[in-house]
């Protein structure tokens, strides 16, 4: 052993040897197969550029691209009890969202946020499918309810954005009581005389589609968006047909009248603005985010032509 193979060596390898890339650069369409660089992803709002689907999209980076500058401020939601039923299937359910809040780094499913969206005051909130698929629990309970109690004290808009498998089994039928809490919540809404407007993105299923995703009084959805109580292959197992061509999707419910909108995500925002702006009775927004114009001062009238002598 000497200087050259203790030190020259390791020293050319480190040079020469091979760079990993890491994993995270690139992500792969679900639908055409393509290769999609990360930044160029963020900016689409995580769709597609070469096909348009619509991937799934956190609820932060949803409120960064809604709110106006990415600014807003998080509206606190009371934390339920952990594990009421004492669940464990092949895993404790403590374990199980210790394992989500991780990989999420969120606290539950559902997060609220109050700002502006083109100088319009709102209160927003938006599921995270990737938290436990999105699943209604007390705490997605909890939210709503703190949702539409702050719009009521605020007299602003409320906007969910959707998107769950269901109620969360692991809380049981403290999950399904849920249901009827969030719709008497929307009531207040109403009560209130405040607009509610529901985007139902990919995939808004099960006993959320059965309650408050459904009562919004304007109804929008993704493109190609899974909207349904029981999915298509159940449905199919069950009535041994075959189902049409597209059901269940966003478009053949904009068809039959389920929906009012299917706007892509790129367009949303604009889109948000323009209706709750029409629904609180606010003049329409200036482009570009600019406050709007001052009135024109009246013109003083033109002296009179003097007099001839």
């Amino acid at each position: 052993m000497n200087w050259i193979t203790n030190y020259v060596r390791p020293r050319i390898n480190s040079i020469f040897s091979r760079r990993e890339m890491p994993e995270n650069l690139w992500s792969k369409c679900d639908e055409c197969g393509t290769m999609l660089f990360h930044r160029e992803l963020a900016e689409a709002l995580n769709v597609c550029t070469n096909c348009g689907h619509h991937m799934a999209i956190t609820p932060r980076a949803r409120f960064e691209a809604l709110f106006d500058n990415g600014i807003f401020a998080e509206v606190s939601v009371p934390k339920p009890i952990d594990d009421p039923l004492k669940f464990r299937d092949q895993k404790k359910y403590p374990d199980r969202l210790r394992a989500a809040q991780k990989a999420t780094a969120e606290v539950e499913a559902m997060l609220v946020a109050e700002g502006e969206i083109g100088r319009t005051p709102v209160v927003a909130a938006a599921q995270d499918f990737s938290f436990m698929g999105g699943s209604m629990g007390m705490y997605v309970g909890n939210a709503i309810v703190a949702a539409c109690e702050r719009a009521v004290t605020l007299k602003r808009p409320l906007i969910l954005f959707s998107a769950a498998g269901g109620a969360r089994m692991q809380e049981g039928i403290l999950s399904l009581m849920q249901m009827p809490r969030s719709t008497v919540a929307i009531q207040m809404l109403k009560e209130a005389g405040l607009p509610y407007i529901v985007v139902l993105t990919h995939p808004t299923t099960g006993g959320v589609t059965a309650s408050y995703a459904m009562l919004g009084d304007v109804q929008i959805a993704e493109p190609n968006a899974l909207i349904c109580f029981a999915g298509p292959r159940v449905i199919e197992q069950t009535i041994r047909e075959k189902l049409p061509e597209g059901f269940q999707r966003a478009e053949y419910l904009l068809d039959h009248g389920m929906l009012d909108r299917v706007t892509p995500r790129a367009q949303l925002r604009d889109e948000l603005i323009t209706i709750t702006r029409m629904l609180t009775g606010l003049p329409p927004a200036v482009a570009g985010d600019l406050p709007a114009p001052d009135e024109a001062p009246p013109t003083s009238p033109e002296p009179e032509a003097a007099e001839k002598p």
